[in-house]
């Protein structure tokens, strides 16, 4: 089999785990219980992986095949706003930050600048269909989960990164 085709693999593999994390977390009850409707973003773990193990491009085709996937199992359209506008953000930032290097912040960093930003996403979707900037008023109690998902979805991933490094050969290709 050609590298191309163990991509492709690797891509429907990452995006296939997302989604059942993400299925199997909308069963937990939510940790934060300070912040009704946060969730752990546990899917983000396969994100991570994907940041660091493959281009820009196809780490946006595991974001985008999770985001669809998983709302046509289980969302409705504004579930599915809500979170595009989260991932799509989340994903950018998290590039950026990651083409800050691994000296000015590292892969925990990294996913909690994207679980901030993830937030930050939902709320100004809300805020649009709300047709108020009142919801903002939240963004520091969703920031603070955001900062927490995001810890443990870094540890977690730099854990998993540890293991997985030698994937990096069949993702770059």
């Amino acid at each position: 089999m050609t590298s191309k085709y163990y991509k492709l693999i690797f891509i429907t593999m990452l995006a296939s785990q997302a989604v059942v994390i993400s299925l199997v977390e909308q069963l937990l009850p939510t940790p934060f219980t300070f912040a009704p409707g946060a969730k752990l973003g546990l899917g983000n773990l396969i994100t991570i992986i994907a940041l660091f193990n493959l281009s820009t491009k196809d780490s946006a085709k595991v974001v985008i095949l999770r985001l669809f996937i998983t709302t046509f199992l289980s969302g409705t359209f504004s579930t599915f706003l809500y979170s595009a506008s989260g991932s799509v953000l989340s994903f950018i930032a998290m590039i950026l930050a990651k083409k800050l290097g691994p000296k000015r912040v590292s892969v925990i960093g990294i996913s909690i600048f994207g679980g901030i930003i993830h937030n930050i996403g939902q709320l100004l979707v809300f805020s649009f269909i709300a047709q108020s900037l009142v919801v903002l008023n939240y963004l520091p109690i969703l920031s603070f989960s955001g900062i927490l998902s995001g810890l443990l979805v870094g540890l977690s991933g730099n854990y998993i990164l540890s293991k997985v490094s030698h994937f990096k050969y069949i993702g770059k290709n």
